[in-house]
């Protein structure tokens, strides 16, 4: 066999005579290793391209866990803030429905031993398994909890405005004596004159006691009148609304001016004998629309 080997640097062919067969065994071998060497190199070329590719998309694989582990954490985060908020609100809620009742108590005057909203309030019973309770949403119970705090306050501003309403009524209806210690000296109706001993209608009542007595005020209200009145000496008329007024004459001093504002039982002058007086009485009227009318069911009604 000739193998011809042709090269540039002399430029000229050689040729290679294989006869032998050692020759030949020897060149199987080399065409063989040559082969080999070429194989090798191509597999560690493509081993070494695909293991690439593989770290590349092990590597991108944990990118995306990462950035799903930081989502997964933006959003526990955002839940708890927003839980945070809830709480928040629920617990405003109840300091405004505790300050509420602690008012309602006083208002209505009930013993705060009795109801007392510092205090957690006492319950029990047997644990059982709800199911129902279970099933529903955590975010679910804190928004119904927060709608019936919502109605409770509703309703305790409902009851607050009635309570008020009730007290300011009970504070400006007249009703008592406008002296601490006397007598009636003289009733609402038909009497005898004791100036000219003729019968005549007496549109007030008569309390008597000591000279400088305290005269008081039976109901709350605003003074429209405090000075000298005809027939009334010195005179203090009070404005209790609805249509409601009260008078207290013959004053020895009268402690309120027009405008003042007075409370229930306050002290608005002193018992004198001033006007047409026989002797140290508080001349009581009460008006309603204008008229006056009798004041002993106002001054039994205490």
């Amino acid at each position: 066999m000739n193998i011809i080997l042709v090269s540039k640097f002399r430029g000229r062919p050689y040729r290679i005579q294989v006869g032998s067969p050692l020759q030949m065994t020897m060149l199987m071998m080399m065409v063989v290793a040559i082969a080999s060497c070429v194989a090798l190199a191509g597999f560690w070329w493509g081993h070494t391209q695909n293991s690439s590719d593989q770290i590349s998309s092990m590597q991108s694989e944990i990118q995306l866990q990462r950035d799903l582990i930081e989502q997964t954490r933006f959003n526990a985060q955002a839940d708890l803030d927003a839980l945070a908020a809830r709480l928040g609100q629920i617990q405003a809620h109840a300091t405004r429905l505790n300050a509420l009742g602690q008012k309602l108590v006083k208002i209505a005057k009930i013993d705060s031993g009795e109801f007392n909203f510092e205090e957690t309030p006492g319950v029990g019973g047997p644990e059982e398994t709800d199911i129902t309770a279970l099933k529903l949403d955590f975010g679910s119970q804190i928004d119904a909890m927060v709608s019936e705090l919502d109605e409770r306050e509703q309703q305790l501003g409902v009851l607050e405005t009635v309570l008020i309403n009730s007290h300011v009524k009970e504070e400006v209806f007249p009703d008592g004596r406008p002296i601490k210690l006397g007598w009636v000296s003289s009733y609402y109706g038909t009497r005898t004159n004791p100036f000219t001993g003729r019968l005549q209608f007496h549109k007030g009542m008569d309390f008597a006691s000591k000279s400088g007595s305290d005269v008081l005020s039976v109901a709350g209200g605003v003074v429209t009148w405090s000075g000298d009145r005809y027939g009334y000496g010195n005179l203090v008329e009070i404005n209790h609304g609805n249509g409601f007024v009260t008078r207290y004459g013959h004053n020895q001093d009268n402690l309120v001016k027009v405008g003042d504002t007075v409370k229930k039982g306050q002290k608005v002058a002193e018992m004198g004998s001033t006007g047409r007086s026989t002797g140290p009485h508080v001349h009581f009227e009460v008006l309603q629309n204008g008229r006056q009318i009798n004041p002993l069911k106002f001054v039994q009604a205490n």
